[in-house]
């Protein structure tokens, strides 16, 4: 029984990593609109200027440079949201940030679960790595293979 609480640890944690990312992926997707706004108001603005790369030579230099450059852009597209636009791209951005950080620490919660594990079962540490690579390869492929299912499936609606 010793051993399948560790295995029931690693699999929980695992699906503990999943929901969060799948629900971030179905929320995202409802609020397509501000997502669509963002791109419309970007399309319309022209590209901040580009930094020269000859300002690597002075690193320091180059950053300030790019950070101003950048900051200008920010402003420029805060500018030409309306009120509305705002609060639609403020509210996608929370719930973006949000699932982030659920998500991020449960994956944490995960990398320790599978390396108490991989040290309880006395396995290399190689396969502590291919144990994250394989289970994040496969929650991240179930949630992307359902957003391609359910994308289908609204592409079929509107046609």
């Amino acid at each position: 029984m010793h051993t399948a609480v560790y295995w029931f640890g690693f699999l929980g944690a695992w699906l503990l990593f999943a929901g969060p990312v799948f629900q971030a992926s179905v929320e995202l997707r409802a609020e397509d609109e501000a997502s669509e706004r963002m791109h419309h108001l970007s399309d319309g603005l022209p590209p901040p200027p580009r930094v020269s790369n000859w300002w690597w030579l002075l690193p320091p230099v180059r950053l300030v440079l790019s950070s101003r450059r950048s900051k200008d852009y920010r402003e420029s597209v805060l500018a030409a949201l309306s009120t509305e636009d705002l609060q639609l791209i403020t509210r996608y951005l929370n719930i973006a940030r949000g699932w982030m950080l659920v998500g991020l620490g449960a994956l944490f919660i995960a990398l320790k679960e599978t390396w108490e594990l991989v040290e309880h079962e006395e396995w290399p540490e190689y396969v502590f790595w291919s144990l994250v690579v394989l289970m994040s390869l496969l929650a991240l492929g179930l949630i992307g293979s359902n957003a391609e299912r359910q994308r289908r499936v609204e592409d079929k609606q509107a046609a």
